[in-house]
């Protein structure tokens, strides 16, 4: 397994983007096509994508909400690529990233459809806390955050 940094302009993350966002609609069991255009990359964010045996599996993306806040966003790892530890191994890195461009405080959001998710930032340290920024008025959003450890000098 490698995790590498790709552009917002790579086709394989704006592919992973897509699926994701059409898993979640089927989740949510909208019942509505999902427009892969409704949910545009962020030229701004710094993108991690998971590559197993040559195949991208996996993604996720750091985004500065400000100097210090930075939010975790686009989680997504393949179905047949899950249970193998990928998502705490991406989350890791995704975290490291975030600290190295000295962000101190994490946030992210995720559904609450989806235990895996929950379970995953709950056991990684996340603390939920209320829902924030374009998430308020989702009925679905679960939100979490995670403060950089404090290194002792």
């Amino acid at each position: 397994m490698l995790i590498e940094r790709r552009s917002s302009t790579d086709p394989e993350v704006a592919a992973l983007v897509a699926t994701q966002q059409r898993e979640l609609a089927e989740a949510q069991r909208v019942g509505r096509p999902v427009d892969p255009a409704a949910y545009p990359l962020h030229d701004d964010a710094h993108y991690l994508v998971c590559v197993v045996s040559g195949r991208a599996v996996a993604c996720g993306a750091v985004r500065s909400l400000d100097g210090r806040i930075a939010e975790i966003t686009r989680m997504y790892v393949r179905p047949a690529y899950r249970g193998r530890g990928i998502a705490r191994h991406l989350l890791t890195a995704l975290e490291e990233s975030a600290y190295a461009l000295g962000h101190t405080v994490l946030r992210l959001e995720t559904g609450s459809y989806l235990p895996a998710a929950l379970h995953l930032y709950a056991t990684a340290g996340y603390a939920q806390i209320p829902v924030y920024g374009e998430y308020v008025g989702n009925p679905y959003s679960v939100c979490f955050e995670k403060r950089a450890p404090v290194v002792a000098a």
